[in-house]
């Protein structure tokens, strides 16, 4: 193997408190494309920034070849003291680097260089920042999220330009399929340390699952060494003479690592709140057209969205979506053509512009309106610092200010507060940005299986394709088509401008029959569970919880030295007592897998 252009060992970053980084590394050779990943808060951009030398570990070695070139691509771009785009792109370039490539990504990114950067939009912004980083060819190219806020287009573009580029990459981003394409290596943040699989995204989610579970096993190993030594002392023989020093260190080194051990992060938990039933047509639009002087940005379109859909709507910025999505919903009215809105629509939605959240507003006010500590949801009454748990936010951020928050962090708020909100049509108009893979799995299932409609704007391939049940794309000159499945069945059924893309939607078709064909097949049982194994499926995670917390506390008043000579019988009625929680928590877990595998299975 090549020697690393970039090495870092050992890294630590505390901020008071738990440790960020806790002996993290992260290395680099020459052409690598490396995917780092992590829960939102883990540390990926201050470990990203700490490569590109933005910020000093408090302990651990950095090592950078001298002669390496680096360039690093923040989620904020800063272009003060910039007049032009073209002058920020070519402020990054050396002396011995082309002009001409500044030009040539320009100009493939959509910018022509005399844009001012006080006029940018987000998606503009975005695209001068990764023409700036990639002109000089780096031999290290740091990206942090470089396809927030980039259409479809441009992201296939980048992906390209990226595989074949000979710089060692390392990116952080939350596209799956963009990451899945790009990267040959994983490095995995977790809890402060970092795990490498020589082997790129796609296969990084069952590799993240075999480590949990092993690290589960050889938690709960240790914790039943723990108690058959505890055991030990108080009857053994040997134990009743004389204590065997070296075995009782052993053991309080044991109790120490159990005590130590740092769980994986828990899940956010994401539900809907219901609203009663909307009627069976739930939007109806007729040759609606839509212009801003000389500007068509709809012409001619109709469709009926009925109750259950779930559309996507997708296209280059610029291209209308958002002023689409306003007319279907009645927020805009059409220049001609009519939009029928069915009855008993409660609507809840959450808008691309995240930043008209008052940055000093805290995030109870923002969660409660302002109403006092409790929130609605589901028409039950929840503290909001209960609420706030549930999308992972810790009891002491109640009352922390907006602006404090990470990008990951500001996505989950919203999320939170649009979620509490009753209603039977989510209107999500780039919902994926900044969130972490585990919350946007989440989001994922929530719209999949969301009672009522859903309506969604995103340039995520991957979360279209899991999630729609038909695309809605510009053709051009105002016309829009709406095609019936996920963003790879709309590419199949345009012909498709990416290569991949079509490769792999021929491969599928050859391997399984068509879902026409699937439709036209009589009809076996009904492919959904009973309602028996629909709640036992829904209320064994309550009680799973309920068992692991009996464990905890059974296990901790064993933990008690001086518990068994307080009280021997209570002391084995304890122990008989936490092998008996155990094996029904074996039972539970076992039971919720067989049913969670038997939904996927009929679902699939």
């Amino acid at each position: 193997m090549a020697p690393p252009l970039l090495n870092l060992d050992g890294i630590k970053l505390t901020f008071g408190g738990t440790p960020l980084l806790d002996g993290a590394a992260l290395s680099a050779s020459a052409g690598e494309k490396i995917a780092l990943v992590g829960r939102n808060g883990s540390g990926k951009s201050t470990l990203l920034k700490i490569a590109a030398g933005l910020i000093e570990p408090q302990d651990g070695e950095v090592f950078r070849q001298p002669s390496a070139t680096v360039r690093y691509l923040p989620q904020m771009p800063d272009m003060d003291g910039f007049a032009t785009v073209r002058a920020y792109v070519e402020a990054g370039l050396g002396p011995a680097d082309d002009p001409h490539r500044a030009t040539y990504l320009m100009e493939h990114l959509g910018l022509t260089g005399e844009e001012r950067p006080n006029d940018l939009s987000g998606g503009e912004a975005r695209r001068a920042a990764l023409a700036r980083v990639m002109a000089p060819e780096p031999d290290i190219l740091l990206l942090d999220e470089p396809t927030n806020h980039l259409d479809l287009s441009v992201i296939e573009w980048l992906e390209e330009e990226l595989a074949r580029a000979s710089s060692a990459v390392i990116l952080i981003s939350h596209d799956r399929r963009f990451l899945e394409r790009v990267t040959r290596a994983t490095v995995w943040l977790d809890r402060g340390q970092t795990r490498r699989l020589d082997k790129g995204f796609a296969h990084f989610e069952e590799w993240r699952d075999q480590v949990l579970e092993e690290e589960e096993r050889e938690q709960h190993k240790l914790g039943r060494q723990i108690v058959r030594e505890e055991h030990w002392l108080r009857y053994g023989v040997t134990a009743r003479r004389k204590r065997n020093m070296r075995r009782l260190g052993e053991l309080q080194t044991m109790r120490q690592r159990f005590r130590s051990h740092r769980g994986a992060e828990g899940t956010a938990t994401m539900v809907a709140s219901d609203a009663a039933e909307s009627g069976k047509l739930v939007i109806e639009a007729k040759n609606i057209d839509k212009s801003f002087g000389d500007l068509t940005v709809v012409k001619g379109f109709s469709t009926r969205i009925q109750r259950g859909d779930r559309v996507g709507l997708v296209g280059p910025n610029g291209a209308g979506k958002t002023t689409l999505l306003k007319m279907l919903t009645g927020e805009l009215a059409p220049d001609a053509g009519t939009v029928r809105l069915g009855v008993n629509l409660e609507i809840a939605t959450l808008d691309q512009k995240r930043e008209a959240v008052d940055p000093a507003e805290t995030l109870a006010h923002y969660l409660t309106d302002g109403r006092g500590e409790n929130l609605l949801v589901n028409g039950e009454q929840r503290h909001v610092v209960s609420y706030m748990k549930d999308f992972l936010f810790k009891p002491e951020q109640a009352r922390t200010p907006v602006r404090e928050l990470s990008g990951g962090e500001r996505a989950r708020l919203l999320l939170a507060r649009v979620l509490a909100r009753p209603a039977n049509l989510l209107v999500l108009d780039e919902p994926t940005n900044d969130l972490d893979m585990e919350t946007l799995e989440l989001l994922q299932e929530l719209v999949a299986g969301f009672a009522g409609t859903v309506i969604l704007v995103s340039h995520d391939r991957d979360f279209l394709d899991r999630t729609v049940t038909s695309v809605i794309a510009p053709e051009g000159n105002g016309r829009w088509i709406e095609y019936a499945g996920g963003y790879s069945d709309m590419l199949a059924q345009r012909g498709g401008s990416n290569l991949e893309d079509r490769k792999a939607r021929s491969k599928a078709e050859a391997a399984e029959a068509s879902p026409k064909a699937e439709q036209a097949a009589p009809k076996g049982p009904a492919k959904k569970l009973s309602f028996k194994q629909k709640f036992a499926l829904d209320s064994l995670p309550k009680k799973i919880e309920a068992v692991t917390a009996s464990i905890a506390r059974l296990e901790n008043n064993i933990a008690d030295p001086a518990f068994y000579e307080r009280d021997p019988v209570s002391f084995q009625k304890t122990i008989a007592a936490l092998d008996k929680e155990r094996t029904t928590l074996a039972a539970l877990e076992e039971e919720w897998l067989e049913l969670e595998m038997l939904r996927e299975e009929m679902e699939g």
